[in-house]
């Protein structure tokens, strides 16, 4: 339990954000009445840069970060730094390619871009993945992660912990739509970031600094969790050509193709604040590995030094310790009282924006992608009522599912896990769409079908013999090998079944080099500055 005075000021950054995001939301819809669903859905596509950066990194970084990249850093050291440092390159790929296409083709969702590039059966089949993956992977996950924290921090049932706050965070997203959920995750950001870094300092502190770690790794021969590279063959499953070749195949589904993350840079003002948004949110993630996964590794350190007591994370039976909870660990032992409330609101701030943005993700979804198509001459009214029950539905079908994700061992790999299966023919058909013009929609519709039922029977064939040959491959290379095998399926079909390639798509797809952004050229200096970095930074830490 921690202390009243914590309680307080947790309780009452929930209320504050909870007063913020309805007043916010019902204000800009009262001024935008002309364009009610725009303004719900997409904020009058008025966000600037600042905000869709902000917006962008608390829509990935929830709680399920906060905790779960502390105990990876405890288990496996910066290993899943990876993670965060291969996004920001993924997100030059949005800025420079991906974002300039969906701001011209005027789309409110990332399917209704698949059906002017292909056809409708691909826009239907991604409008059913989207909605299953942001009920599974952006909201039950970190429902998961902070029920975890939210049991250890206040003793109170897991499950009830996450309805309160489920019920909080809806309330303001489903009234608010779009305009509500930027605001709230910008402030969010602030002070999730503010919060890492405290705990991050009192690790740091507690520790006597970077060189008394590192002391202590090598006395216990564990220098390689340091290492963001590992050779080939690491017993880690995630060896640096993993890394390099896998990543990109979830990264540019989860940055460049997922409604749920994507919707922020839709609702830009412009194609300008489209590419700068996720280039501002690129150089931010380059702070997870130092203030998410690090603590994680100073606290196994300490644990190492006696200075952190692991006792309450032990199984009592097996005497084996649980690292799903080092992260609250770490808050109550290493920091005093006030603190410790600015930290829960911290956790929490990750909880509810990724909570908020998925469910306006899904309303969109829902409301543009289903409803209108069945009644096309519905009105605004009607559609963003649509969007706020099915908000509702989904909301509670991510609370039954719970009990099942429980069941990983680590809740950041069994994320990944996921992803690596559902990711790779939502990315191909993206990727080839945008930058191979021939891509037919015949070959894009069966790819989408095939690579998505074979992700499915990989899948449940490496969990039921996880020791065969296809339970033995790292989930990197399993995303690698299905992708692989979706961009020759869809090439092969593409040759077979041409498309008349009308010049209505001559707005959708990359041609020449000619076609690179031009206007102000701020934001090409901006990804060469932030790959270059990226280079930098893996290369210290290889």
């Amino acid at each position: 339990m921690i202390h009243p005075l914590d309680s307080v000021i947790s309780g009452s950054y929930i209320l504050a954000i909870f007063g913020i995001g309805l007043w916010t939301g019902l204000r800009h819809q009262q001024r935008t009445k002309d364009n009610g669903a725009g303004a719900y859905f997409l904020a009058s596509k008025s966000l600037r840069w600042p905000m869709i950066g902000l917006a962008l990194f608390a829509s990935n970084i929830s709680c399920v970060h906060l905790v779960s990249l502390a105990q990876s850093g405890f288990d496996t050291g910066l290993l899943n730094g990876n993670f965060e440092w291969m996004a920001s390159l993924v997100l030059i790929l949005l800025a420079l390619f991906f974002a300039p296409y969906y701001i011209r083709s005027g789309v409110t969702t990332l399917p209704d871009f698949l059906e002017q590039r292909y056809d409708r059966a691909s826009r239907d089949w991604l409008t059913g993945v989207s909605i299953a993956s942001a009920i599974i992977v952006h909201i039950s996950f970190s429902l998961l992660a902070g029920g975890i924290v939210l049991e250890t921090l206040f003793a109170v049932d897991m499950y009830t912990g996450v309805i309160a706050i489920s019920v909080i965070t809806a309330i303001y997203t489903i009234v608010g739509g779009l305009s509500a959920v930027v605001v709230t995750e910008s402030i969010q950001t602030i002070v999730l970031v503010l919060g890492a870094l405290i705990i991050s300092v009192a690790a740091y502190d507690q520790m006597g600094g970077w060189q008394e770690m590192e002391a202590v790794l090598k006395q216990t021969h564990q220098l390689e969790k340091l290492s963001m590279m590992r050779p080939a063959g690491d017993n880690s499953g995630m060896p640096w050509y993993a890394v390099f070749l896998g990543y990109p195949v979830l990264g540019i589904w989860y940055w460049c193709a997922d409604q749920t993350i994507v919707q922020r840079v839709l609702g830009a003002k412009d194609e300008y604040h489209a590419r700068m948004g996720p280039l501002f949110c690129g150089f931010i993630k380059i702070l997870p590995v130092f203030i998410f996964v690090l603590p994680g590794l100073f606290a196994y350190t300490l644990a190492q030094t006696g200075r952190l007591d692991l006792s309450a994370l032990k199984n009592p039976a097996s005497g084996e310790i649980h690292t799903k909870g080092i992260y609250t660990l770490m808050i109550t032992q290493l920091l005093p009282t006030g603190l410790i409330g600015i930290l829960v609101a911290a956790l929490l701030s990750g909880l509810m924006s990724q909570i908020s943005g998925a469910l306006n993700s899904i309303s969109t979804l829902v409301s543009y992608d289903l409803y209108q198509r069945y009644r096309p001459d519905t009105t605004d009214r009607q559609l963003i009522r649509v969007g706020k029950i099915s908000a509702g539905l989904a909301l509670l079908v991510s609370l039954l599912i719970l009990p099942l994700l429980n069941r990983y061992e680590s809740i950041f790999n069994g994320l990944n896990d996921i992803i690596a299966h559902l990711a790779p023919p939502i990315t191909c058909v993206f990727l080839l769409g945008i930058f191979w013009k021939k891509a037919s929609a015949v070959s894009a519709k069966i790819t989408l079908w095939f690579g998505s039922a074979l992700g499915f029977v990989v899948f449940v064939l490496a969990k039921l013999a996880p020791e065969s040959a296809i339970g033995d491959v790292p989930f990197l290379m399993v995303a690698f090998y299905l992708f692989c095998f979706c961009v020759m399926l869809q090439v092969v079909l593409s040759k077979a079944f041409p498309d008349a390639a009308p010049s209505r798509l001559q707005l959708l797809y990359w041609k020449t080099t000619s076609d690179l952004p031009a206007a102000s050229g701020s934001y090409q200096w901006l990804s060469l500055l932030l790959g270059c970095v990226m280079g930098i930074l893996f290369w210290w830490f290889r």
